[in-house]
């Protein structure tokens, strides 16, 4: 999909009248200039088009679809974020809680910080070895060579750890991907610590080390040559006791009835809460990810058919559907579908995903911000720098070296080719990075 997105970018014509983008790409679509303004459409040419009870302050992530110059470039469609997810029901037993209390010194509960959460991936892979005659672990993840490798680090895994600095949706003035923008909160202006920025901090090569070292300790052995979709599932079979980085789009599917994780009732034996924090971390900073797909469209394209995917888009997130949207595929993005009696009476089924919705804390998981100038270009080099790392080729600290320098290069280029907007500003090596 991205691809086909690209390709349309290149072409000034788009395939498609209307899109399903992640706002992952919004610093994309502000700087090629080839997406269109909906601030300006609705007020606009595409006024007639524009349901007057669309009521854009009901939907919760346009603050993440808004660009640097204000103006929202996407509406949202579905969001999901990425949680810590553990098995309650294990986490509740007296004879676990006793002997975990035993050894580590405290109470076996929801980790709040890398540490503990390492101290329950020992326990239950090393300790508590099985349970019901099964063979448990104290951690899930993937580590193949693959572009969804890439997601597991740029869906704000380095700011868990504390690589990026204070501030919210991203921080300011390095972001989660450890890229820096200068003061004018626009133009990117390195990736590696010598240009300012952390992809190869401290924090950021912390953050990969106990990616790797989780995985290969505290994860089913299958774990390293998994992708992403195929980990997914691996937590609803049963043997899983937690796992940091789960995404809450998974929750329709680790209800179902019948799955060793379900209750004969209904109610999940697991739970979702906050992800712990890693060392670096400081109050104030990202706590995590959030995806918002959005519909996007390109500008300059036949106006017929852009005000009929216009209509589209704001039907199938219209009031009237999207709270059916909602209670199927567990994607919120209205405030008023999030409070509903409906939503409340699903919540006991849900394992916490309605609790973290209605909390105002949910600001702090946020998407991909403006700080990202090309997103599809550096995106690519994640996870085959990680993958470096994952197979022993590289060390953390020279595989996330490595990544800073593609970056940095991609950058540069970017800034010789010139973008419409907010174009990458290169400066010289050495630059201190504050905070």
């Amino acid at each position: 999909m991205v691809e086909k997105l690209q390709t349309s970018m290149q072409s000034d014509k788009s395939i498609y009248d209307g899109w399903i983008s992640d706002s992952d790409l919004i610093g994309t679509h502000y700087r090629y200039g080839k997406i269109m303004n909906l601030s300006d459409y609705m007020a606009g040419e595409g006024k007639d088009y524009t349901n007057p009870g669309l009521d854009l302050k009901d939907f919760i992530g346009t603050s993440f679809t808004t660009a640097p110059d204000g103006k929202l470039y996407q509406l949202p469609d579905q969001q999901f974020a990425n949680l810590y997810w553990f098995r309650a029901d294990w986490f509740a037993r007296k004879d676990l809680q006793d002997k975990f209390k035993a050894k580590y010194g405290y109470d076996l509960g929801v980790p709040l910080n890398w540490s503990a959460y390492e101290d329950i991936a020992q326990f239950f892979t090393d300790d508590v070895k099985e349970i019901d005659g099964k063979k448990v672990y104290g951690h899930m993840d993937y580590g193949k060579k693959d572009p969804s490798l890439g997601w597991r680090f740029t869906d704000a895994w380095l700011s868990m750890a504390g690589t990026a600095d204070k501030g919210i949706p991203n921080g300011f003035p390095v972001d989660e991907w450890g890229i820096r923008v200068a003061e004018d909160r626009c133009a990117p202006v390195g990736a590696a610590v010598a240009r300012g920025g952390a992809a190869n901090s401290p924090a950021a090569v912390y953050a990969l080390t106990k990616y790797v070292d989780w995985m290969k300790k505290y994860a089913p052995k299958e774990a390293t040559g998994m992708t992403f979709g195929e980990a997914g599932p691996v937590p609803a079979q049963g043997q899983i006791a937690q796992q940091i980085f789960w995404y809450t789009a998974f929750t329709a599917d680790m209800t179902k009835p019948g799955l060793p994780v379900v209750n004969a009732n209904g109610a999940p034996k697991w739970r979702m809460a906050p992800g712990p924090n890693g060392p670096y971390w400081k109050d104030g900073m990202q706590n995590g990810y959030q995806d918002v797909g959005s519909w996007t469209f390109f500008k300059d394209q036949d106006p017929n058919r852009t005000a009929a995917a216009w209509l589209y888009a704001q039907f199938v997130t219209s009031k009237t559907a999207s709270l059916k949207k909602t209670i199927v595929g567990l994607t919120p993005i209205r405030e008023s579908d999030i409070q509903s009696q409906a939503m409340t009476d699903l919540a006991p089924k849900l394992g916490g995903l309605i609790e973290f919705y209605r909390s105002p804390a949910r600001v702090a998981w946020t998407p991909t911000g403006a700080n990202v100038p090309d997103y599809p270009k550096l995106a690519q080099l994640w996870w085959k720098n990680v993958a470096q790392a994952v197979t022993g080729e590289k060390t953390p600290q020279a595989a996330m070296d490595n990544l800073a320098d593609e970056m940095d290069q991609v950058l540069a280029r970017l800034e010789r080719a010139g973008m419409a907007a907010a174009r990458p500003n290169s400066m010289p090596k050495a630059m201190r990075r504050s905070g």
